[in-house]
């Protein structure tokens, strides 16, 4: 069983975003008994609540279903997951502070290595103020698309790190 999670700040956008989409995508592979998925946020702000209305409306648009509610990561998880995948640099620097030099069992990373073609190294943060902004649609499609791409990456690199096989 390969263990993942999906970190950025509060847990309502992205990471339950990459979280859903990584989900969607292993079971299309046929490799969901291979896998366990989280996702969790650096912050304690929005601890229980469902993802933002934004993630909410462009995982319905992709007809991707997520019932998952935003919870603060621990530092357990980094001892328990095998892959802690942060959406930006910010994210990435306060999972190192949380281990204060320790050394993880999960191998850490940014989502964006696993898609260097896009040339980013973070994942922009699409809240808004308003998430009935026209404006925040076209936001949460442009990070659909950056954590598409990143999760795809990511479940070739699992794919051939872990040796799985359909």
């Amino acid at each position: 069983m390969v263990r993942v999670l999906f970190v950025c700040l509060g847990n309502i956008c992205r990471s339950p975003m990459a979280e859903a989409i990584f989900r969607h995508i292993v079971e299309e592979e046929g490799l969901a008994d291979r896998f366990e998925i989280d996702s969790a946020g650096t912050s304690d702000y929005h601890i229980g609540e469902p993802p933002y209305p934004g993630t909410q409306r462009i995982l319905k648009k992709h007809g991707i279903e997520y019932e998952g509610r935003a919870r603060q990561v621990t530092i357990r998880d980094l001892d328990y997951y095998d892959y802690v995948i942060a959406m930006d640099r910010s994210n990435l620097a306060d999972l190192k502070i949380m281990l204060r030099g320790r050394k993880p069992r999960a191998k850490i990373a940014l989502l964006t290595d696993f898609a260097p073609e896009l040339g980013l190294r973070d994942v922009p943060d699409p809240y808004t103020d308003d998430p009935d902004d026209p404006i925040a649609d076209a936001l949460f499609e442009r990070t659909y698309n950056i954590i598409r791409a990143g999760v795809e990456g990511l479940l070739r690199h699992i794919v051939y790190e872990e040796e799985l096989r359909k």
